[in-house]
């Protein structure tokens, strides 16, 4: 049996946990088919996930189709939780994008099929709901071309009875010429060998050939099958299934190998232990061995599996072991987290597939004296989702969280209330913004020199860096000149400061270098005792580096920028007119419009906090027939007042209020707070 990984994707209500539900009937790993208005479907299992008939959560449920072991993972469809795909990505082997032929390509639709070409994940289209009223065949095929991919090939040649229950999608036999043609006009752009068959009139160039190519170019995500279909009444799913079994490629991996995989989902099992979901690549995981984890070779540690659990048959069953290309969930490793690579860290979660949040909201628990048990409850949803980012203010109480939209919002709500049993309210949404220096800037301060307090001597250079390469850190002291757990205490103390820059937005795209270094060394009175008073330690370079850091941007300045998103607005052309002073009232940055008959296609940049208030706004405008696309595109500098973040650290900006809250005396060899 070969295995292969399979991500359902789509924009929300395309149909995606329906086909779940429709694959696994086929399967026969139900008897029944589920429903997502009745909340009885095989992946929404969690109860929000029921009660709203959304997928909030990816889910794994495992099925035969052959010779093939297929771990389908269904994923949410809605934007505001793209997070949750983005970790589903780097553990796929192929993909099925569903797209509605009702509503079409959405905006959701062609974010994700960028993302599939990008990081080269063979995918075939399921165009789905070809059973409802207003289901298009010909003119969406164009539309997939257009929007999506032009190297799409309808399966097919039609849908009969189309957009009714009696619609029926019936591919194409493997020596249909009409197929034959489009795969020769497809395949060869990529295939010399073929385009020689065919110029040269061999014989070889048969149906069994030219499926063998097809078969290689989705492999390698040079070529998209279309299917038609609908997950409810089955019709076109054992097409589908057959490209799923033919086209795409199975998982690979040496078991004798070392032991390499990725954690792409973590949560919470009965008892309150860790459950890692994990994507295996190569070697064998087994109970009872000691397992290394983590995303880099210096921040590798170690534990103990204490169990396994491999799906398979529609379930998860208890195992020994578990070996390349397999899913499986792993117990014991308490300090996991999502991203982490287990065994070789090479195999570790490759960064941000899609924009990061661009919103913050602070939460505020009801009544106050639950602000405890909420951050322990925000701590555990934050495992699950590392980008929900907590942020918290001990100076003002408060406790904030990094969002993609108001639905996720809501969602943490509903979450926090239903599963530990605490309401929270939200405060009014802002945008996340970052700050990046303008120019260069360098500060020092040597120990036991003018009002230096710690024993240290530190001394940091800002320099700008291209956007995107976020913090570099590097030297231009010797590193022995000084104990590597001093060294060490100044690199990770720049990192954390660099979360609060001048106006308090996290600071990127710069480097920073150590110019200065020094200290005391271990120092004992004549009669042997120790005296910290005359030595250094790593508590004096973590408490002098923020000061020196920011007196170092200080010197450099910095930009705040606000995110952008790029929209692609189709609208009538005769509303043109009434839009563009509201978008300019919104910040907007319109480009020169594309006329197209009675209608045109509006693009341009707006900022990221008032895409919501265009979204509401577009109806109005364009007599319900406007159409809007946005996601974000980049950070461009705020203009006019930069807009201020409260801090939540001891403000080294403030000399004497810092001071006041890290020593315990001032003035040289004072003591850490």
């Amino acid at each position: 049996m070969h295995t292969l990984n399979l991500g359902i994707l789509a924009h929300v209500d395309a149909g995606k946990t329906s086909l779940t539900e429709r694959l696994l009937h086929t399967a026969g790993i139900v008897d029944e088919l589920g429903r997502v208005d009745d909340g009885n479907t095989r992946t929404d299992s969690l109860a929000l996930e029921r009660q709203r008939g959304i997928t909030i959560k990816s889910a794994v449920v495992s099925f035969a189709l052959g010779d093939v072991t297929v771990n389908l993972i269904d994923t949410p469809g809605h934007p505001d939780f793209i997070a949750e795909v983005e970790r589903v990505l780097g553990v796929l082997d192929g993909a099925v994008l569903v797209v509605s032929a009702v509503e079409g390509v959405q905006a959701q639709t062609r974010v994700l099929m960028r993302t599939l070409q990008r990081l080269r994940i063979p995918t075939l289209v399921f165009v789905n709901k070809a059973d409802r009223s207003g289901a298009r065949y010909g003119e969406l095929l164009c539309d997939i071309a257009e929007k999506l991919t032009p190297a799409a090939v309808a399966m097919g040649p039609a849908v009969t009875g189309l957009g009714t229950r009696e619609a029926r999608f019936e591919p194409y036999a493997d020596d249909d010429p009409r197929l034959t043609g489009r795969l020769v006009d497809l395949l060869t752009e990529h295939d010399d060998a073929l385009l020689s068959a065919y110029v040269e009139g061999d014989r070889t160039l048969t149906p069994a050939r030219l499926h063998a190519a097809l078969a290689a170019q989705t492999g390698r995500a040079l070529v998209h099958p279309v299917y038609f279909g609908s997950a409810v009444t089955g019709a076109g799913t054992d097409a589908l299934c057959r490209g799923i079994r033919e086209l795409l490629p199975a998982a690979g991996g040496d078991p004798a190998a070392p032991a390499a995989g990725t954690v792409f989902k973590v949560e919470r099992g009965p008892s309150g232990e860790k459950l890692a979901y994990v994507r295996m690549f190569s070697g064998t995981v087994r109970t009872r061995e000691r397992l290394p984890f983590g995303r880099c070779a210096g921040a590798v540690t170690e534990g103990r599996v204490t169990g396994i659990s491999v799906f398979a048959d529609g379930t998860d069953t208890a195992a020994s072991s578990v070996g390349p290309g397999r899913i499986a969930t792993l117990r014991g490793l308490g300090d996991i987290r999502i991203g982490d690579a287990v065994g070789d860290p090479g195999a570790a979660w490759d960064g941000h597939h899609f924009a990061p949040p661009t919103l913050e909201s602070v939460v505020v628990p009801s009544p106050p004296a639950t602000r405890g048990d909420m951050h322990a409850a925000l701590t555990r949803l934050a495992e699950q989702d590392p980008l929900i980012n907590l942020r918290q203010d001990d100076i003002r109480k408060e406790v904030s969280v990094s969002l993609y939209g108001e639905v996720q919002k809501e969602v943490i709500q509903a979450t926090l209330a239903d599963q530990y049993g605490i309401d929270v309210t939200f405060e009014e949404t802002t945008t996340i913004c970052l700050e990046r220096p303008a120019g260069s800037g360098a500060a020092f301060e040597i120990i036991d020199k003018d009002d230096n307090p710690f024993l240290a001597t530190v001394g940091l250079r800002v320099d700008p860096a291209p956007p995107g390469s976020g913090v570099s850190y590097g030297l231009e002291v010797e590193l022995g000149s000084m104990p590597y757990s001093l060294m060490r205490a100044v690199e990770e103390t720049v990192f954390a400061t660099l979360a609060q820059g001048l106006n308090g937005w996290q600071v990127t795209d710069c480097a920073v270098t150590m110019t200065h270094s020094g200290y005391w060394p271990r120092q004992s009175h004549a009669h042997g005792t120790f005296d910290k008073s005359m030595s250094s330690t790593a508590g004096d370079f973590r408490l002098l580096t923020p000061l020196v850091l920011m007196d170092a941007l200080r010197r450099a300045g910095t930009t705040v920028y606000e995110p952008m998103h790029r929209f692609r607005l189709e609208l009538p052309a005769d509303t043109l007119g009434s839009l563009l002073p509201v978008l300019a009232h919104l910040g907007g940055v319109p480009y020169a419009p594309s006329p197209d008959g009675a209608h045109c296609v509006l693009e341009g940049e707006i900022p990221a906090a008032r895409v919501h208030d265009l979204h509401q706004r577009i109806p109005g405008l364009t007599r319900g027939e406007g159409v809007l696309e946005s996601f974000f595109d980049s950070h461009r500098p705020v203009t006019g007042p930069a807009p201020q973040r409260s801090r939540t650290d001891h403000n080294p900006l403030d000399r004497k209020e810092y001071l006041l809250h890290t020593v315990r005396r001032t003035g040289p060899g004072a003591e850490p707070a």
